[in-house]
């Protein structure tokens, strides 16, 4: 049987603080939300999340790429050519590498990053490729080659894996990690969520593929109305349910397209966009967003 390598998590940790990108972000990850990066520096000294990032990228070596390629659709230049142009543009706005993104048959709107430090994949769900817009996608691919550009993969992977194992092996013996994990992936859904902003290049549009995701129906899309379905925000800061977020890896959708608008409101989206240069700094919306997640906005 062939070896498959261990991580040197301590390299891996190296490699990430080395990571640097251009473009109009000036280092790169200027638009990465304050709390998902914190909590990531957390990360590399606790070692229970290193012995889990480890287990699951040694899995996913051995058993999670084969069996996610062999079941799905690779995008390129002669199979998709129109979607990998989406993704090269998605890239080059983030200074990322082209990632291989692949088309998975499902029925469900939805889009996921896997991989190791070496290798991320995105999947994407056909169902989403037939609801949106190519500049929806944008948003969606952009939201995904944020998880790359933020080093969130081997985090991702590991929060999979755990996940699965939790019904396999005594789950008090994971759920400290999964717990983290979860807190953690809130915080980096913002990062992300701003990532297909930069994207799309339009709050509108990256907000619109958010509140598309909850409705899924092509007969009402044009019917949505963004300020009615932000009401159900203020409905829902009411009540014992509310709290059921902790056991999620998302925010609820409306508190992500709010944070998503004060994100709009900064300077650094608003030059990226052309619409000038004046805004909020980074510090002050990332100050309203964490109130947003709190539920105190």
């Amino acid at each position: 049987m062939a070896q498959v390598p261990e991580l040197d998590f301590a390299a891996f940790v190296e490699q990430r603080k080395a990571l640097h990108a251009g473009g109009t972000l000036s280092d790169g990850h200027d638009y990465a939300y304050i709390s998902d990066r914190n909590t990531r520096a957390t990360f590399e000294r606790i070692k229970p999340i290193e012995l889990a990032v480890a287990a699951s990228v040694r899995m996913f070596k051995q058993l999670g790429k084969n069996q996610f390629l062999g079941s799905s659709v690779k995008v390129g230049e002669r199979q998709f050519p129109r979607l990998h142009s989406l993704v090269k543009t998605c890239a080059n706005t983030l200074q990322i590498a082209t990632p291989e993104v692949y088309i998975v048959n499902s029925p469900s709107l939805n889009a996921a990053t896997y991989g190791t430090p070496d290798e991320a994949y995105i999947f994407i769900h056909s169902a989403l490729v037939d609801h949106y817009s190519d500049e929806e996608l944008l948003s969606v691919i952009g939201h995904e080659c944020g998880h790359i550009h933020n080093s969130h993969v081997v985090y991702l992977t590991a929060l999979h894996y755990l996940t699965q194992m939790a019904g396999l092996f005594v789950r008090w013996a994971v759920e400290p990690a999964v717990i983290a994990l979860r807190a953690w992936s809130r915080r980096a859904e913002i990062t992300c969520d701003r990532a297909g902003m930069l994207c799309s290049n339009s709050e509108v549009v990256a907000q619109r593929s958010l509140a598309k995701l909850a409705l899924g129906s092509r007969k009402l899309y044009e019917e949505l109305d963004l300020e009615v379905f932000l009401e159900q925000y203020e409905e829902g800061k009411e009540g014992l349910g509310r709290y059921m977020e902790v056991f999620s890896t998302h925010p609820w959708l409306p508190k992500r397209i709010l944070a998503m608008r004060e994100f709009g409101k900064s300077s650094l989206f608003r030059t990226h966009a052309g619409l000038g240069s004046e805004g909020f700094t980074m510090s002050e919306v990332d100050t309203k967003v964490k109130a947003i997640l709190q539920g105190d906005a």
